[in-house]
């Protein structure tokens, strides 16, 4: 008789550990094959009028060339004062 009640509670730990390890597998499957969302990378840059502010960069065109220190000074229009 004793012997029988030790055999189920076996069993049923034995399904409840396999049941648990299956949900808890089955969840990081999940956060694997699902997409994520992506946050948008904000760069902060320069405007025209002399203020920063914060651009995404998706929304960047990439030219390739170097902006220089002095066409940076005269690209801004009103220049801050410090």
């Amino acid at each position: 008789m004793i012997n029988m009640e030790q055999n189920q509670n076996t069993t049923s730990r034995k399904k409840f550990f396999l049941w648990g390890l299956g949900i808890i597998s089955s969840i990081t499957a999940l956060k694997l094959i699902l997409p994520k969302k992506m946050k948008p990378t904000l760069v902060k840059m320069l405007s025209e009028d002399g203020k920063l502010v914060e651009v995404d960069i998706n929304k960047i065109k990439k030219t390739g060339e170097k902006v220089s220190d002095k066409e940076i000074s005269t690209w801004v229009k009103n220049k801050p004062t410090f």
